[in-house]
């Protein structure tokens, strides 16, 4: 019976609540990381019946991966020849989900949902993600704060693993109240109204987009962001600075350092790593000189920057890809995220920002005593594959392709498409679909709503992020009707490809 009263997950409970912010990554810190990564993988030998199958399959013997040049060298784990290979039982810790008290669900768009289920004691390191962000950006341990949950609520993971993740520093000793509206505005307008003027700072936590909506619709309605000290959390999509200089003009935001973050998670991994005061400052620098900002990243377009604990979340790269290692209930060994994007070590930022003449805090504006933390960073360009992420809904080809299959749609439309997130001047997100119209049929804008209609029928019918996480007035997609073969969307002779950044 004690057993059952004091379960190991208890201990580590206790020491979350009981241990300070600077203590719990001092101790990650003097963790090695890679001893700590081949840890897991012997672990996952012994105790995950999936990964032992796993890896008989490749080939390898376990007992020969005993450093960690041989850890770099296994096989990548991904949804297709991993978690959709073995059952879901099979790939938790002592092959069975009794050690699991919650899921989320990831999108069954391509196929079958994926399930992850996770315990308290996995969802701490997650806490600790938004324990920094709390802590260091909005110095929550110092005022009383109202916490405003945006997520769609539900299996998805945003709105639960963050409504989770608040109550546990609620429950830490941080004065946090925990509102959870979920991506209803009524609601959300509800709680601000009446709570929000009794706390010292409000908190708004969602997919930017939407965050962006609620704030332009909530001022609309009267409601006088500044006056309630508004912070801002964002998952889910990549966006520029000049968008949140935009939205924190419309807040009152008067630091745009420590008055947002975005947190980088997965359904899978959970929070992989967050936004700091000094990664924004970087990036806000980066995007006023797009020369270094290019020879850093090797694109002309900012990434997302956030820093991790390597202890916690380990990255590689992979073909300019990332791959994660992490303990959960279905333990991640050098699993593929299909994420573009790569790392940087702490010193390996300073040498590039020193290089381009960057020798002080003060030069990214930040204050010559502020002390940022020694750990490394993680850039993140979205999806290598052919997703489009719109209000955290991850929009895949197949489902549009449906919407275009109808019968009286394929009488005009050759089939192929471009799918893009776009956004307005006015920094609103629309999802944008360019249609190739049969030889011979010319662009009529009759034909427009019947298209985007029929599109959205299938989203909403197929994807359920789409769904839950798009507002109602955002669903209808745009479309621009494009004639055969055209030069910009669809040239001859060149392989296509179905959607834009």
């Amino acid at each position: 019976m004690s057993n059952l009263l004091t379960p190991p997950s208890y201990d580590v409970f206790q020491h979350f609540i009981s241990t300070s912010l600077d203590t719990l990554l001092a101790e990650h810190q003097a963790i090695n990381s890679e001893e700590k990564v081949l840890a897991l993988f012997h672990r996952c030998v012994a105790e995950v019946p999936a990964y032992r199958r796993f890896l008989e399959v490749q080939g390898i013997n376990p007992a020969e991966i005993n450093s960690y040049a041989a850890f770099e060298k296994l096989p990548l784990m991904a949804k297709a020849n991993y978690m959709q290979a073995y059952s879901l039982p099979e790939r938790c810790l002592g092959g069975s989900l009794r050690g699991s008290d919650r899921v989320a669900v990831s999108s069954g768009s391509t196929g079958q949902p994926t399930f992850w289920p996770r315990s308290v004691m996995h969802e701490l390191d997650v806490a600790v993600r938004f324990e920094q962000v709390f802590s260091d950006s909005f110095q929550t341990h110092q005022r009383s704060t109202l916490a405003i949950v945006c997520f769609a609520l539900g299996n998805w993971v945003g709105g639960l693993y963050t409504t989770s993740c608040c109550w546990h520093l609620a429950r830490k000793g941080y004065p946090l109240m925990v509102a959870t509206p979920g991506n209803n505005k009524a609601e959300i307008f509800r709680v601000v109204r009446e709570m929000a003027p009794h706390f010292e700072q409000t908190v708004l936590l969602g997919y930017p987009p939407f965050v962006k909506d609620v704030i332009d619709a909530g001022a609309a309605e009267g409601i006088d962001w500044a006056s309630y000290n508004p912070k801002l959390v964002f998952a889910g999509e990549v966006f520029s600075e000049e968008w949140r200089e935009l939205v924190g003009k419309r807040t009152g935001s008067t630091s745009p350092c420590f008055d947002s973050a975005s947190l980088y998670g997965t359904s899978d991994g959970g929070v992989l790593g967050n936004e700091t005061p000094f990664s924004i400052a970087i990036r806000r620098w980066l995007a006023t000189h797009p020369d270094a900002a290019r020879s850093l990243f090797g694109e002309s377009r900012l990434p997302t920057l956030v820093q991790y604990d390597p202890a916690s979340r380990f990255f590689e790269m992979h073909e300019g890809t990332l791959v994660v290692s992490g303990e959960n209930s279905v333990p991640l060994v050098r699993y593929h995220i299909a994420d573009k994007g790569g790392v940087l070590s702490f010193e390996a930022m300073w040498d590039f920002l020193r290089k381009h003449g960057v020798q002080s805090l003060g030069e990214l504006g930040l204050d010559k005593n502020f002390q940022p933390r020694h750990v490394p960073f993680v850039y993140v360009f979205g999806r290598a594959d052919f997703t489009v992420s719109y209000y955290g809904a991850n929009i895949y080809p197949e489902n549009v392709t449906v919407g275009l299959e109808q019968p009286e749609i394929m009488a005009w439309a050759t089939g192929k498409f471009v799918l893009e997130a776009q956004e307005t001047k006015n920094g609103d997100k629309v999802l944008h679909i360019s249609v190739e119209l049969l030889p011979g049929i010319e662009p009529d804008i009759a034909l427009e709503p019947i298209i985007a209609e029929s599109i959205r029928a299938q989203l909403l019918r197929l994807n359920s992020e789409f769904a839950n996480y798009t507002p109602t007035e955002r669903q209808l997609p745009q479309i621009s009707l494009r004639s055969f073969a055209d030069p910009e969307y669809f040239p001859a002779g060149v392989k296509h490809r179905y959607t834009r950044r």
